[in-house]
């Protein structure tokens, strides 16, 4: 039962919030989450994106009036986080699920195209002489594979390195031709880079329990098995119309609850006042009004001096940037030194009309074996979601992909017309079809600086570091894939976190 002291304590809790004004910088997915937290309990928000959209690392592209994904184009259903989300929006009769044919693998020396082994993690197989793991790494890699059965048990937390335990397990066979294109693909690094318990948690301590790392794996597939049929479903889902389409329901949403969006708003500075903070920013300075069909030419005009930055007042903050801009925003408040090399991802999407795809020769995509191709993976994207490929209107899109850590994109130094020419001769070479020039219909090229990956050996101890850091400051919190960690199903339930954190701090004084 309410009371009047329980609803007098609710009026005054509201009429606090109304009071305070949070400065969200970053429109992507994080922001968006983040800015939309403090607009629900009635807290005044203002998000600032530099760009002129929204979404980040969620992009959308126009090809010949087809509305697709530029950039991120599915997550992850673990937790349930973005599950929910979609829910809160309305979103859920859009969730569609990917066709289950899987991937193949090209470009592994002497071997033929093939789909991916099944029944593994990463790659390692826990089957080395199953049909199709041997006729990617052969009999003498299966054999050899299978000395991991003899060996003596790896002590639990013993290596960290993914690549080194397999290589010291099941050979180098195994990491380079399995394990390798499958980390390179979906963590942009090589698998010595990549911590085990983090991209395969669980790892270490059932290769201990079993005896084998093989064994390890059969283990944990089985595990997912049971939990499959427990909570039956996709592990990975996605939206028709694109994942745009919640990057416009958060906006929507947020200002419906009284949020201000503005891109094209570039934060430049970042100032403590007192108890809160002074945020500066610019805009382009665009005249809508002008028509320059109906004006003389004109001398060249003089160089127009720098706008001068509006300025917000904020009671606190929240960073929702790419790491090295928070970084260069956060400097004068904590040093958190320079950023980790992060990879350069470039996505060359081709809208095609060519026939011979039709029958999906490749499956949903291919994975490249480093050093085969200068692109690292494809996606056959009207063969992986059939919403699309309906929408599509029996054209074809594929995504090729380039760039890795370490590594720039093939694609960095070519103007657009020249990407997309190289994209479609990969994309004919990971095929295994002719594709002509003439089978092109138009291209789109996005670029990205991808976070690091949270897989990456230390990853996670700087992150821990950068938010205990930034803790530090009232009234100021980060958010982010480079904090969270890659994808939508941590990054959403990190932002939400942290939104709560502070709308605590600015409600209950």
């Amino acid at each position: 039962m309410t009371t009047d002291r329980d609803k007098e304590a609710t009026a005054e809790l509201a009429e606090r919030a109304a009071e305070r004004h949070v400065v969200v910088v970053g429109g992507g997915i994080g922001g968006l989450v983040a800015a939309r937290e403090f607009a629900k309990v009635g807290i005044r928000v203002t998000l600032l994106e530099s760009a002129e959209m929204l979404g980040g690392a969620i992009r959308r592209a126009d090809l010949a009036g087809l509305t697709v994904d530029a950039g991120a184009e599915s997550y992850a259903t673990r937790g349930g986080h973005v599950r929910d989300l979609i829910a809160e929006l309305g979103l859920t009769d859009r969730i569609v699920t990917p066709n289950p044919a899987g991937a193949w693998l090209a470009g592994v020396p002497g071997v033929n195209p093939a789909p991916l082994p099944k029944g593994g993690i990463l790659g390692i197989p826990a089957n080395p002489f199953a049909e199709d793991v041997r006729r990617i790494i052969g009999w003498s890699g299966a054999w050899r594979a299978y000395v991991d059965r003899l060996r003596p048990p790896l002590t639990i937390g013993k290596e960290h390195s993914l690549g080194k335990l397999v290589e010291s397990r099941m050979g180098a066979k195994v990491r380079d031709r399995l394990v390798t294109p499958v980390t390179a693909g979906v963590y942009s690094a090589h698998p010595n880079d990549v911590d085990v318990e983090v991209a395969a948690p669980g790892l270490n301590e059932a290769l201990t329990r079993t005896g084998s790392l093989s064994g390890a794996v059969a283990q944990l597939v089985a595990d997912r098995a049971d939990r499959a049929k427990s909570a039956p479903g996709s592990a990975v889902e996605a939206l028709a119309g694109g994942m745009s389409t919640l990057v416009d329901a958060l906006a929507a949403d947020l200002v419906d609850l009284g949020g201000v969006i503005r891109t094209g708003a570039a934060v430049t500075a970042l100032d403590r006042t007192g108890d809160g903070w002074v945020v500066s920013f610019t805009t382009a300075d665009t005249d809508p009004d002008s028509d320059e069909s109906e004006s003389e030419p004109e001398p060249e005009p003089e160089p127009e001096p720098e706008p001068e930055p509006e300025i917000i007042a904020a009671d606190a903050v929240i960073i929702a940037t790419t790491e090295s801009d928070a970084r260069a925003l956060l400097r004068e408040q904590i040093d958190l030194g320079a950023a980790p090399e992060a990879p350069q991802i470039e996505i060359v999407s081709l809208l095609l009309d060519a026939p011979a795809l039709d029958v999906f020769p490749r499956g949903t995509g291919v994975l490249t074996a480093p050093g085969s191709l200068v692109a690292k993976a494809l996606t056959h994207a009207t063969a992986k979601w059939f919403w699309l490929r309906e929408a599509a209107g029996g054209r074809h899109i594929v995504r090729v992909s380039f760039g890795s850590q370490g590594e720039l994109p093939a694609t960095a130094e070519l103007d657009e017309e020249s990407a997309a020419r190289l994209a479609l001769r990969q994309a004919s070479a990971m095929l295994g079809v002719a594709l002509p020039s003439s089978a092109l219909i138009t291209a789109h090229r996005a670029r990205f600086t991808q976070s690091q990956p949270s897989s990456l050996i230390g990853a996670g101890e700087r992150r821990r570091a950068v938010r205990a850091a930034v803790e530090q400051i009232d009234a100021l919190a980060v958010v982010g894939a480079w904090v969270a960690g890659t994808g939508l199903a941590q990054v959403i339930p990190d932002a939400k976190l942290e939104a709560d954190r502070l709308r605590r701090a600015l409600i209950w004084v």
